[in-house]
């Protein structure tokens, strides 16, 4: 139990203090790269199609939900895709245990359940790049 417990602090820890810090520069290489290439990952018959995004944008309403669910240390992000193959990222909270912090179906039910919007456990739909991006951001400049 002892080993169990110090598992845990030791990745909490680790997610707390990761830097996750990069430079404008390596930010904006990574970025123009992925713009020039991302097509190339995709079958023929997929490409321009928009599948894969540049970006997505999301709320800061949507980001704080997240946050404020009890337990919350940080965020994951999943990659999942909608009906017509388009790629969205998909974001949840996440506990010191690195566990996906999730509803429980039976807490919402038509008597109400506990007051919270299940809704509010998930984050999806964000504003997708093309079509709503900042020309002047980490996607500036023409590729």
């Amino acid at each position: 139990m002892k080993l169990l417990i110090f598992f845990i602090y030791s990745q909490l820890i680790k997610i707390l203090y990761m830097n996750h810090s990069i430079s404008l520069n390596e930010a904006r290489a990574m970025v123009q790269r992925y713009k020039l290439h991302h097509e190339a990952i995709l079958e023929p018959a997929q490409r321009g199609k928009e599948i894969l995004p540049y970006s997505e944008k999301f709320n800061r309403q949507a980001i704080e939900a997240l946050l404020a669910k009890p337990g919350c240390v940080t965020i994951r992000i999943y990659y999942g895709m909608d009906d017509t193959l388009k790629v969205h990222a998909i974001l949840v909270g996440v506990d010191a245990a690195g566990k996906d912090i999730l509803p429980v179906a039976a807490a919402f039910n038509s008597n109400g359940g506990d007051g919270d919007d299940e809704t509010d456990y998930i984050a999806e739909k964000g504003y997708r790049c093309p079509h709503i991006c900042d020309s002047g951001g980490l996607e500036g400049g023409d590729i």
